[in-house]
């Protein structure tokens, strides 16, 4: 259970220098609390309990407090609280996750997870629950996007691929027009489709935002693929040759967002 300790000085009898003196001693105290937890979190995500999944569900580990810092490439690290004043869960909620059993995904790797997997209705009470902030949860298999590979590569799991979206430049006299979107259509980069442009069902570009290796923000779009397999879930339903091949003659552009679209470059 989280603890909060109050320290209550009169501070009407001291001078400036004695104020800003216990304000920096508090920040040190508050930084190696800070560290501290992080050293026990980094190490507690690494254990594999003894707990196994049952049909349909993964058992994994996670770090509740993954998304609330922020760290810069000097490598110092801030907090950051997103829940205060962001209503949007994959904003917010973690989803950088370890797994610690599975039908089918290898014990111990990185995976990926929707944001609304973790609540109490998933959670496993009582078991492991101390001063970090690392707990544990059984959730849907279905709810688990990608998984990260021994390369640290981001593979999608059964039944995802992962794409970018399809963007057409501005040709105009106008400098600094944005590209504009095309609706409905991603450029896929795993599996069976990989190098083709595909549409989709409407609103099928769900893009994950997740934590990066070095401790910043990053994202990565997924959509739901059947391969080999009829499901009324499917997402893609058609490949379009036109688009594909004007992505390969660098007509269109592809990326995440309008921000980081280019053109793809093709070696044989």
């Amino acid at each position: 259970m989280n603890k909060k300790y109050f320290d209550l000085i009169e501070t009407s009898s001291l001078t400036k220098s004695q104020i800003k003196h216990l304000e920096a001693e508090k920040q040190r105290k508050l930084r190696l609390h800070a560290k501290k937890i992080d050293e026990l979190n980094k190490k507690k995500i690494s254990e594999l309990p003894q707990l196994y999944h049952v049909k349909g569900k993964v058992i994994i580990s996670i770090n509740l407090e993954e998304k609330n810092s922020h760290t810069f490439e000097s490598g110092q690290k801030i907090y950051i609280g997103r829940q205060f004043n962001n209503l949007n869960r994959r904003e917010t909620e973690p989803v950088n996750a370890f797994v610690v059993d599975a039908e089918y995904i290898p014990r111990g790797v990185e995976i990926l997870i929707h944001p609304n997997a973790i609540n109490d209705t998933n959670k496993i009470f009582g078991f492991g629950e101390d001063m970090t902030t690392v707990r544990y949860y059984s959730i849907p298999e279905e709810q688990c996007y990608l998984w990260k590979d021994s390369e640290s590569q981001w593979q999608p799991l059964k039944n995802y691929a992962t794409g970018l979206r399809v963007f057409k430049e501005y040709q105009g006299p106008i400098v600094g027009i944005e590209p504009e979107k095309i609706k409905d259509v991603l450029y896929i980069t795993s599996g069976e489709l990989k190098g083709k442009v595909v549409k989709t069902l409407k609103a099928c570009d769900y893009e994950i935002i997740y934590m990066g290796k070095d401790g910043r923000e990053e994202r990565i779009i997924r959509c739901r693929h059947f391969e080999n397999e009829i499901n009324e879930r499917e997402e893609v339903i058609a490949i379009d040759k036109q688009l594909t091949k004007e992505v390969k003659d660098k007509n269109l552009m592809v990326g995440v967002s309008k921000s980081d679209a280019k053109y793809i470059i093709f070696t044989l």
